[in-house]
């Protein structure tokens, strides 16, 4: 099954793996003709190898990391899906929280540096206003993070009953430092759609407003896949 890459990888989907296959020749080069005469050596012969090794592994994993697989996307006016794969850290119902009148419900999801970084929408909405908020660059598993980070806050209307306002944000980590976001204000988008991503580590999180016919269906630790797995849903 081909699994394509996303052009929000560029430009270091290009970049990167050039570097390190020029790097790969290089020192190929260099160890065949400076250590291959001694190879008899075992310590030699692991010298010429196990850096080629290495730098092997770390090409997939940039080709992995920009991974953007085909996903069937559920389209269900009742469901809020996931805006990010990775792993649950944090599920909350907060008193307040700016732009929204009454509790929110959080949801945070963690991305570690294997997860598909892909953002997309989690139900059928219209775009309001898209904030960047300068800031830190944490590692994404500190509490503090979602507070200080560099962010991006995704303000979204939902297009079907009830017609709530949600928001989206994309938030760096110490390995991240790049947020994309192609979403604009007034654009429509399905539930699922593609609307950018965080290069590397990072953390995603949704805020929905909470009333009684909405059913939180994630907990912390739960394993979550972008337009996949179900958050919540309006019964």
């Amino acid at each position: 099954m081909r699994i394509p890459l996303t052009r929000y990888g560029l430009p270091q989907v290009a970049v990167f793996p050039a570097i390190i296959i020029a790097v790969m020749v290089v020192y190929f080069w260099v160890a065949w003709r400076f250590l291959r005469p001694a190879c008899a050596c075992p310590v030699n012969t692991i010298m010429v190898w196990l850096p080629e090794l290495i730098l092997l592994v770390v090409l997939i994993w940039v080709f992995s990391f920009f991974r953007d697989p085909n996903r069937t996307i559920v389209q269900d006016a009742d469901l809020l899906l996931s805006p990010a794969d990775g792993a649950i850290a944090a599920v909350e119902t907060m008193d307040s929280y700016p732009g929204f009148d009454g509790p929110v419900l959080r949801i945070e999801i963690f991305l570690n540096i294997f997860n598909v970084h892909i953002n997309r929408v989690p139900c059928a909405s219209k775009i309001g206003t898209v904030t960047y908020k300068p800031g830190k660059f944490l590692d994404a598993r500190n509490a503090k993070c979602s507070k200080v980070n560099e962010a991006n806050e995704i303000e979204m209307f939902r297009t079907d009953k009830p017609k709530d306002r949600l928001l989206v944000r994309q938030i760096s980590g110490a390995i991240a430092r790049r947020i994309v976001c192609e979403a604009k204000t007034d654009q429509s988008f399905s539930a699922g759609e593609k609307f950018g991503m965080i290069k590397f580590g990072s953390c995603t999180e949704l805020f929905v407003p909470v009333r009684d016919n909405l059913e939180c269906t994630t907990a912390v630790g739960d394993k979550v896949k972008a337009g996949l797995t179900i958050l919540a849903r309006y019964e």
